[in-house]
């Protein structure tokens, strides 16, 4: 099972990726540091195999890319923003369950379909 599926997004790529996709995005904001964010990660990666094609899973270091998180007021890690036609939509802070994260996202798609 290929556990890579969801892209790294960077602060230079974030507007192609996200603002400019064609089909909602889900980014997770994350750290290497931080525990619950290696929690929500192998769903994050899941939910980016299931939803292949339909929607987009990326994941932004804060670390790395200070700016993006900066951007979007993103204070707590893990922050699941959810973006349709290039605006936050939806989003979540802290561990969800996968089954509230793909109901979201199902949510976008549709609206999107």
């Amino acid at each position: 099972m290929n556990t890579h599926n969801a892209l790294t997004v960077t602060d230079s790529n974030f507007k192609e990726e996200v603002l400019d996709a064609d089909v909602p995005v889900l980014v997770d904001f994350w750290a290497a540091w931080c525990g619950p964010c290696r929690m929500v990660a192998p769903t994050v990666e899941e939910l980016a195999g299931e939803f292949d094609g339909r929607a987009k899973v990326v994941k932004v270091d804060v670390d790395q890319n200070p700016e993006t998180p900066m951007q979007y007021g993103v204070r707590s890690i893990p922050t699941l923003l959810f973006f349709k036609d290039g605006q936050v939509a939806d989003q979540l802070v802290g561990v969800s369950s996968k089954k509230d994260l793909a109901d979201r996202l199902d949510a976008l798609v549709a609206q999107a379909a």
